[in-house]
Order: structure tokens, then sequence, then C-alpha cells
């Protein structure tokens, strides 16, 4: 679903009585505002504004999928698909990970997140991508079409991801064959932006080893690195 008739389907309200928000496709003139909601939701996390601006450019086998959350003429939210690669037994095969998603502090609890978790679902499957990967929390992806990952054999591709947080969306192009291990792009190893560098870190963890998310789904601010 793309173009004007897919952004008039994405114009609801994220819930009764919020703010009318419209999902649509990434503009150029979005960035400086894409920048600030990031550095709004990830305020202890600054490398996560900068990983989404290499994201976006650094050269991939797939064209990024950048999406949007707009409410009364503001960008508020934002979710970003980029390439990287599966080690199958077969070949290599071209995959998508969902990382970031953010939502400005102020808009977080609609379902602004959840809206764009789905528009992104149906563009990656769309795309001909067979897998959506991401890090984050099993309480809330799991509850948006996302599954443990290790159960359909994959491998983190970090001994520093709890097995929990990394899951997968399988697509309409996946086929059983694929397995084997994700091998994340450069940027995310050059920025360290792949699971978890200090152990003190699971301290803000729930029991799964992942993010806990409000009981509401409103996980919007999580980074799926």
């Amino acid at each position: 679903m793309t173009g004007d008739h897919a952004t008039e389907m994405s114009r609801t309200s994220a819930r009764r009585g919020g703010p009318e928000v419209v999902i649509r496709r990434e503009r150029e003139d979005d960035l400086p505002t894409v920048r600030r909601v990031h550095t709004a939701a990830f305020a202890a996390e600054p490398r996560v504004a900068d990983l989404t601006d290499v994201l976006r450019s650094a050269p991939a086998p797939l064209e990024p999928l950048s999406l949007v959350a707009v409410a009364d003429g503001e960008v508020v939210g934002h979710v970003l698909l980029s390439a990287s690669r599966l080690d199958a037994p077969r070949r290599i095969v071209d995959v998508l990970v969902l990382s970031p998603l953010g939502v400005l502090p102020e808009f977080q609890h609609l379902g602004i997140g959840t809206r764009l978790v789905s528009r992104a679902l149906a563009e990656a499957d769309e795309s001909g991508a067979p897998l959506l990967f991401l890090e984050g929390s099993p309480d809330y992806y799991s509850k948006r079409g996302f599954k443990r990952a290790d159960e359909f054999g994959f491998r983190a591709p970090s001994l520093r991801i709890p097995a929990p947080a990394f899951q997968v969306a399988p697509l309409s192009a996946y086929e059983p064959w694929m397995t084997g291990t994700l091998v994340y792009s450069d940027p995310f190893w050059a920025m360290d932006c792949v699971g978890l560098r200090d152990p003190a870190d699971l301290a803000d963890r729930d029991g799964d080893g992942a993010d806990a998310a409000p009981a509401d789904g409103a996980a919007e601010q999580e980074a799926a690195r």
C-alpha cells in the first residue's frame, strides 16, 4: 500500500478523543523534525538520532523504508526499516531491520507506535523482503506481529542481545530454508548500537531480559536497535 491511497487509509485517530494521525512516507523536509523526535524520545541514548541519519543514507542492498506519524501538521513519530543480511545455508538473503521506532514523549501512550509498526509491516511485506527483524520488548512486539527469532532457527548478531528481545516477523516471501545468523549492516556496529553494552542495563529490563512495555502497549520510545 503506497501513495495517496495508503496515506488516506492511515488517516485515523490514534485513540478515541486523540489527535488525528496520518502515517505516511518520510519526505526530505521531515528530516530535521524526525531527528528532534528521536532526540526527545531517546534522551538517554543520543546515538539513536545519529544512527537514524546514517542508516537512511548508507549504501544497502534494499532501499530503506522510512515512515512518519503526523498529528496536526507536526511529525510526532517515526520508524525506519533498513537492510541487513541473513547468512542462510543456501545463500545470503537480504532482509530488513526495524530500528529505531520513536514517538515524541507528549504523544506516547496514544497507540501511535502501534500504528507505525503496523504500517511498517505492511510496507515491508509489499517490498518483497522475506523477513523483518528487531531488538525490543517481547511484551510489546509479540502483540504486534513479531515472534522470538530463535524459534525459527535464527541466530542473533551478538551474544549481548537477550534471546527474548531478538524477534522476527516472517513475511510473504519467507521460505522455511531461510535460517541462520542475522548480520547487521555496518552502521549498527560502527555506532555501537547492538545489544546490551552495560550489564547494569539489565536492571531496567523485565524478567524476559528485554525492555518492559507499558500495559497499553505504548512503548513507542523504545529503540529496537
